[in-house]
Parts: C-alpha cells; structure tokens; sequence
C-alpha cells in the first residue's frame, strides 16, 4: 500500500462531499496528515481570484480536484448552463493556478458522462472523443473532458504533471439523497423506503428500464483515486469501474428487495433514459495502479439501504 509522507501538503476540493470524505479518510488511513479542504463558503473555486486565495493559504504540493456541480438526469436537464460553467471554471482556475505555483502534481477527477453516447462496449480511454456525449448530460461532461485536454497541454508545454481519472457513477452511504438532484441509485432507494413507509404498492421510475449502467462503490473509488495519487505519472486517462453492468429494471428490482418493497414497479417511458448503455474497460488501471474494484454490488448496495434507512429514521424522530 502506498503511503504519503506527513509533511506533504495535499489540497482535497469537495473534501467535504461524498466523494471527498472518503477520498480524505484513505489520504490520513495512509500517512498523509497536512490535508487543507476548501470550503465553499469562503473559496468560490468558480472565481479565478478565490483561487489564488486557496493556494496562498494551502500552499498544496499535490491538489486532488473533486469539487463539481453535477446531479442526475433531471438536474443536468435543469441546469445545463450553469453545470457547464462551474465545472469547466473551476478546473480551468485550479490547473491554471497549480501551473503559476508548479506544484508536484494535479490530479484531475473526471466522469464517464464525457464518454460519446453510442461509445463501443466496454468504453476504453481511447473513445473519449469518438463522438459527442448524451445529450442530457453532455454540457457536464464535455465541461469534465476539456480539463483533460488542458491537463495534456499543460504537460507538454509548462511540464505539470497532471493525472486524469474516469470513474463510473458512484454510490454508497453519504450519498445525496435529495430527490431533486440525486443520480439513480440514491433516488430509487428513497422511493422504495418511502413506499414501504407509506404502504404504497406502486413506484414510478423514470425511462423503460432497458438502459444499463456500471457502478462503483465509494470507498473503492478512493483506494482507486489515491493509489493513483501516489504512483500514477502518466498522460492517459484511467478508468475506475468494475467492468460490470446492470439493466435500471434489474437494479430497481435489487432495491425494491433489499428495502423489503413487495409493490409493483410502474416505469414511465415519457421520461428519459440517459445513454444506452455503459460499461467500462478497466483493464489500464489494473495494469498501471494494480487496483480492482473489491466491493459487490449488492452488499455494497445493502450498506446504502441501511445508511438511508438509519438516517430517515433519525430525522423522523428529530421532527417528531
């Protein structure tokens, strides 16, 4: 296992979501102590000035850039402008800084929505720009695969050594459950507990259920992300997935189980899918990290169930 030095000095952005606190837990679980979590209240990392302020303060030898706007399907639909703007803005500033600072190394977090629409299965790193994103999601992923490029350029010219990753969609406890701007499996959780809370015998999903997708467990996608982090020098992009798929029917049908919902699933095509299908190659990152994905999908969804079942339940009798 890899390990950081205490005096290095890393930068986390969105060290405080998702992602990030789990990112963080694996940096001090292997050695690093000198961590510094930008919050947004005090760095808007959308603002070029915000984020000479950071580095001021940081001083980061390494920056671990998670910090997004980004949601499911009905989000990015809501807010494709402004999905665009700050993640392309917030990357932008960041290498851009990291570049005038020359830090040791910037390590870009991407999204598999950058992959084209119709992308050949499983995706590999070399199809990112055979074609243009689904649609619904394309003004966040084309805003993610750009930075990747600047990365590139940045190497070749100034010699940043910047690393880009790819993970598939993430789940796991901690995740965002808000049902405004939650991806799929966090959503279709609540649905289900909130059924059986309600006595409902019917859930409505959106699209026919016939599209798939490839899911990572959280805590796996950090182990990915800060191996990566302390071994990983090279230009091309890395996947972190699993390298396996699942249907959104048979997915939904796991959930409604593991909630203990015994209702019927109503799915209303009116509504759309996303892209068709998605599944990743993994193979560079086992070559390159020696990492693979070690958390299944059903217990890691079991462990996702309970946390939000655990928190609904605190917050019912808060309000009670």
């Amino acid at each position: 296992m890899s390990t950081f030095p205490a005096e290095q000095r890393i930068c986390v952005t969105g060290g405080g979501g998702f992602l990030g606190r789990a990112v963080c837990s694996e940096l001090r679980r292997r050695g690093a102590t000198t961590l510094f979590i930008p919050r947004s209240t005090e760095f808007d990392l959308t603002q070029a000035d915000a984020v000479a302020r950071l580095f001021d303060r940081a001083q980061p030898d390494v920056v671990i850039h998670l910090a997004a706007e980004v949601g499911g399907i009905g989000a990015n639909r809501t807010h494709p402008g402004r999905f665009f703007y700050a993640n392309m803005a917030m990357g932008v500033h960041l290498i851009e800084e990291a570049r005038i600072r020359s830090v040791d190394k910037f390590v870009q977090v991407g999204t598999v929505c950058a992959y084209p629409n119709h992308c050949p299965l499983p995706f590999r790193e070399e199809s990112l720009w055979e074609g243009f994103p689904e649609e619904t999601n394309a003004p966040y992923g084309v805003a993610k695969r750009t930075l990747g490029v600047m990365l590139d350029a940045y190497r070749s010219e100034y010699g940043l050594n910047g690393i880009y990753l790819i993970p598939v969609n993430l789940y796991g406890p901690g995740d965002n459950f808000d049902p405004q701007s939650s991806h799929v499996i966090p959503a279709l959780i609540r649905k289900f507990c909130d059924a059986v809370d309600q006595g409902l015998e019917v859930v409505e999903c959106w699209g026919n259920g016939g599209a798939s997708r490839e899911f990572l467990y959280v805590d796996d996608a950090a182990d990915a992300i800060v191996t990566a982090t302390a071994t990983y020098d090279d230009h091309e992009p890395l996947n972190l997935g699993t390298g396996s798929e699942i249907t959104i029917t048979d997915l939904a049908t796991m959930i409604a189980r593991l909630t203990k919902f015994h209702g019927r699933i109503a799915w209303d095509a009116s509504q759309p899918d996303g892209q068709p299908r998605r599944r990743l190659d993994t193979s560079r990152a086992a070559s390159r990290l020696g990492w693979r994905a070690s958390t299944g999908l059903e217990d890691g969804l079991r462990r996702a169930v309970a946390y939000w079942q655990a928190r609904s339940n605190v917050e019912r009798v808060a309000v009670g």
